[in-house]
């Protein structure tokens, strides 16, 4: 065999052994396409993503708001909203200048005084989606550490039914009905 016929043979047998696993490794575990069957025995088919979650629909109603608190030095003010479990929650924040903040949630029936937190630190601003793990109360407590009144800007949208507001010892709790949106000053 001369080396030129080698050569092809070698890239021939290189190419069909590359189409062979792609069809019986690669397509199962990426794309959880799996013709032969070959990827679900090997266990290649659970690799794949699920892309069925990528579009949930809901029942709840879609609610925005927008809320404003003035925090004088040492000062703090929680915020929270009532999500079922898998309901998001789209928020973006921003300070006038730094404050502590906590992210966290109350499980429904869950001890007194118990929270789970999901996010601390110290910043003038933050956003992003957040996914309620339980049915409960999610939100954020701000603390202005400063020596100056500050003033945190909350703009939120989402499945959720109610607000509470804890400040001053206080609690004070609103109801989103059909087609409603609310904003507190």
């Amino acid at each position: 065999m001369s080396e030129r016929a080698r050569i092809l043979w070698q890239t021939a047998a290189a190419l069909t052994v590359a189409a062979l696993i792609a069809l019986l490794a690669v397509l199962p575990a990426e794309y959880g396409y799996d013709p032969t069957g070959v990827g679900e025995r090997l266990g290649l088919t659970g690799l794949a993503p699920v892309f069925s979650e990528v579009l949930r629909g809901e029942d709840a109603a879609l609610f925005d708001d927008t809320v404003e608190f003035e925090l004088l030095p040492f000062e703090s003010v929680e915020y929270k909203y009532r999500l079922e479990r898998g309901q998001v929650l789209l928020f973006t924040w921003e300070a006038t200048d730094v404050v502590s903040f906590d992210l966290h949630a109350e499980p429904d029936a869950a001890e007194a005084g118990f929270a789970q937190s999901f996010a601390q630190g110290s910043s003038a601003s933050g956003a992003g989606s957040y996914r309620a793990p339980f049915p409960g109360i999610h939100g954020w407590f701000w603390e202005n550490r400063t020596s100056d009144a500050v003033k945190v800007r909350l703009l939120t949208s989402g499945f959720f039914s109610s607000t509470t507001l804890y400040r001053d010892g206080t609690q004070r709790t609103r109801e989103f009905g059909a087609g409603s949106t609310v904003t507190i000053e």
